[in-house]
């Protein structure tokens, strides 16, 4: 019992002469004992007095006697229903009243008075109040005799059918309701009589008389009903009409089932007959889906009407059809029979398909009248859901080819024509129709019609979309490489990339030239494992990620051990995405999930002043070199692993370069040896290739590739090469400096006579303050010895060496700090400005553009 029992108990009028006092100590020990007590519960005082309350209640009860004498104490007495047990054992429901019986001084004691439940009003009811109960409800009743002929029932089990309750007495089941499976529900019955069990929730599916095109089902319940003796006396059941709760979870189960076989390929055709496969035989007797022909050949179809509106006959292909009794078709196993062997479908001007294309809305009618020898049908009783039709217009609802494909001697069908509508274009149309012995298409039937047909029609739209997504991703993929290598003085560079399909095929190849302070320049080639549209988003994140760790100036080993750290983040993020977008991707894209995960790169900086340089690898070919005589060498670079898998910390090599040497930096896929595509363990074959002359240099790339890359390579493949050069030592200052403030002045004279001497007067300004402040902070701040270089390029490079360890910052002083401001004078009057750490110590510098002094 909760507060709300408690409540209204308390509300009740309690008739003191018909209850049974007791009383009660604080601990809830009867004291005291009353013959209605006795009368009430059967226990004569010896036996009551004594004992706890609890013991005179039922276990379900017992229990709360602890809160019941909290609530007493707390709110000085508590009214509610309890279940007791009397002293044969038979439970009693009681309201009880617990008031208190204080005395001045004496212990504290409780009143308890207890009222029977069977003798408050409205507990005992009539013949009369149960025969309205019954009568009235709105449940089916129905009383059975032993022969299992009804002998009662109520009204609301004539809304089944069989006639009001007079017309059934006598007769048995099977004569009131022949559509039903009579046989199964008697067994339940003679179950019941025979074992005296309940049956409670026995579904049945059928048709009664009420609805004889309609599948209903109801839910039954069994009761034996007894006499005197315990004999059996008939069978009381009910009726529960729940067809549409089954009719619900029909549509659930069809829409599941849909959704598993709707779209299982990328064929239009075959997607088509999905539709109609899934929709008969339980939706639909006959289902046919006819779609536009550019849809059937991939093309994008008219955004407007698709033949100039309802007025105009319009040729569909018959894409999918399915009539009730035929065999599941089998997919052709030599592929999609496309618009060529699609059957042609011409629909009349203003017929309901026509219309349905032209405004893109559903049209359903109950039953199609017959209006020739041929079978053929016209609406009968028209629910035109399109637009209405024109006054004195001619009858065109005419459809020979509905009747060509329903039963012969079949009567009028209910039709039902959806629009295959995706993403705001009509592509086609699907018609439903259902025989004469079925229930017409109401507008439930509709809505589950039309979602039916929208997830066909995604599904048509995807694999037309199809083709031209993966194009569109071809050419994403090709504006993520560099279009144009930039301009500078370091190398003369050549790149090709050639992927596996080049008309269709995606990969995660790609190439770069970035370039760095002080006329040097970053060589970059790598790949992510795969192919499609994922591998070529991964590889733009990994390149734009190394063009950002390249602007931190740092050495090659450093950059990839930080590209490495980003490649695992990025697979963590892969692996936080949800488990439908996750999978979706990877069917996609046919990998794991994790694409950026064993990615490859090797990185090389090139120094044209002395022409050093410095590489690191990840899981990548080690570039080649041809030195200027001709011949070919392999750099003996220490392999890294591949990206975000781990491993050993990366390695750097570092050589000196003649000028005139070439690098001939190449992802795995140019090593493929043939057929068996294994990468060559001795190289021989990229050496010949490499050792052949050519002009220029993009032209002996070329050659490159088309010496060992087949007309249909069976990986991506990109190739980059770059030519040294050095800078002529006229175009390259040194000066050492000592560590004397003295010596700043000094700096700047050097410096502006040099530009002088460049033809750059007009620089000597900003070049004397950023001398003055970069000499100025080695002093003060760093150790060793200090030099100062000029370097004139594309841009005028100034840069002062230190032996400190510590990178300056740029500061944002206040008025009236005293100092803290030439880093923030340095950035403002140069183009760019940045710190690189050597071995030795670092590097800070700064470069002001040639062409835009005021830069």
């Amino acid at each position: 019992m909760g507060i709300e029992d408690e409540d209204d108990t308390a509300r009740r009028r309690f008739d003191v002469a018909d209850t049974a006092p007791l009383l009660l100590d604080e601990r809830g020990v009867v004291t005291s004992w009353t013959r209605d007590a006795e009368r009430l519960l059967g226990y004569p005082a010896a036996e009551a007095v004594g004992s706890d309350l609890a013991a005179l209640l039922t276990r379900a009860d017992a229990g709360r006697v602890p809160d019941v004498l909290a609530r007493c104490r707390e709110d000085g007495g508590w009214a509610g229903l309890l279940s007791a047990r009397r002293r044969d054992g038979r439970p009693v429901p009681v309201m009880v009243r617990l008031t208190s019986a204080h005395e001045p001084g004496g212990p504290a004691r409780w009143l308890a008075l207890l009222n029977e439940m069977s003798d408050a009003p409205g507990w005992n009811m009539s013949r009369s109040v149960l025969e309205q109960m019954v009568g009235d409800s709105p449940i089916g009743i129905a009383i059975v005799n032993t022969d299992l002929r009804f002998v009662w029932s109520n009204a609301a089990l004539a809304r089944f059918g069989g006639g009001p309750p007079e017309r059934r007495l006598g007769l048995r089941l099977a004569d009131v309701q022949p559509g039903l499976d009579s046989a199964s529900i008697e067994a339940q019955m003679r179950r019941v009589l025979e074992s005296g069990e309940p049956v409670i929730g026995y579904e049945l599916l059928g048709r009664v008389q009420a609805a004889p095109h309609r599948e209903t089902a109801h839910m039954l319940s069994f009761t034996r009903l007894e006499d005197e003796r315990g004999g059996p006396m008939g069978v009381y059941y009910t009726v529960v009409d729940m067809t549409e709760r089954h009719r619900a979870r029909q549509r659930l189960a069809l829409l599941d089932r849909a959704g598993r076989r709707i779209g299982r390929s990328l064929d239009i055709t075959r997607t088509a007959q999905e539709l109609a496969d899934v929709a008969v035989p339980d939706f639909a007797d006959v289902v046919t889906v006819d779609l536009l022909e550019p849809v059937l050949r991939g093309a994008e179809p008219a955004p407007a009407r698709p033949a100039g509106g309802p007025d105009d006959a319009v040729t569909l292909r018959r894409a999918g059809r399915r009539r009730a009794g035929d065999a599941e078709t089998t997919p052709d196993a030599d592929g999609p029979a496309g618009a060529a062997g699609a059957t042609a479908v011409v629909y009349p001007a203003g017929s309901p398909p026509v219309r349905a294309l032209a405004d893109g809305r559903p049209w359903r009618v109950d039953r199609l009248e017959p209006v020739g020898p041929r079978e053929a049908w016209r609406p009968g009783g028209p629910q035109d859901l399109g637009a209405p039709q024109d006054a004195g217009r001619p009858r065109a609802e005419r459809a020979e080819e509905w009747a060509a494909v329903l039963p012969a001697r079949s009567g009028p069908p209910s039709a039902l024509i959806v629009p295959v509508r995706a993403r705001g274009t009509v592509l086609g149309v699907t018609t439903f129709l259902r025989g004469d012995r079925r229930e017409p298409f109401d507008d439930d039937d509709l809505a589950l019609a039309e979602d039916l047909v929208s997830r066909a029609a995604v599904c048509v739209d995807n694999a037309r979309r199809y083709t031209r997504e993966r194009d569109a991703a071809l050419v994403l993929q090709r504006n993520l490489l560099p279009r144009r290598l930039p301009e500078q003085d370091a190398v003369e560079v050549a790149a090709c990339y050639r992927p596996a399909d080049e008309l269709t095929g995606l990969g995660g190849d790609w190439y770069d030239l970035i370039p760095l302070s002080g006329a040097r320049v970053a060589l970059v080639v790598g790949e992510v494992p795969g192919h499609g549209i994922d591998a070529a988003a991964a590889m733009g994140r990994v390149r734009t990620a190394v063009r950002t760790l390249a602007a931190l100036d740092l050495p090659p080993a450093e950059i990839l051990a930080h590209l490495d750290d980003l490649v695992t983040r990025m697979d963590e993020e892969e692996d936080d995405t949800g488990d439908e977008e996750r999978v979706s991707a990877d069917v996609r894209s046919g990998t794991d999930g994790r694409q950026a995960a064993g990615s490859a790169c090797v990185y090389v900086v090139y120094d044209p002043v002395d022409g050093s340089c410095v590489m690191a690898a990840a899981g990548h070919p080690a570039p080649a070199v041809v030195l200027p005589d001709g011949t070919v060498d392999f750099v003996d670079l220490p392999q890294g692993p591949a990206l975000g898998v781990g491993g050993p910390p990366f390695e750097s090599a570092e050589l000196l370069l003649p000028e005139g040497s070439t690098l001939a930096l190449h992802t795995d896929g140019l090593l493929g040896d043939g057929e068996r595509w294994e990468p060559a363990t001795d190289r021989e074959r990229l050496r010949q290739a490499l050792e052949r002359p050519a002009d220029a240099l993009d032209l002996r790339c070329r050659t490159v590739i088309d010496a060992l890359v087949p007309a249909r390579p069976y990986d991506d493949v990109a190739l980059l090469m770059a030519r040294t050069r050095r800078l002529p030592a006229g175009q390259v200052a040194d000066w050492e400096l000592p560590a004397d403030p003295a010596a700043v002045a000094e700096a700047r004279k050097t410096a502006s006579r040099r530009l002088a001497e460049w033809g750059l007067p007009e620089l000597s300004f900003t070049t004397e303050l950023v001398v003055s402040e970069l000499v100025t902070n080695a002093i003060r701040y760093a150790t060793g010895p200090i030099r100062l270089r000029l370097i004139r390029g594309r841009t005028l490079f100034c840069g002062v060496f230190d032996g400190g360890a510590t990178a300056p910052h740029l500061r944002h002083p206040r008025a009236t700090d005293e100092g803290g401001r030439g880093l923030l004078l340095v950035s403002q009057v140069t183009q760019r400005w940045g710190t690189r750490f050597l071995p030795e110590g670092k590097v800070i510098w700064a470069e002001q553009s040639l062409t835009d002094p005021g830069v």
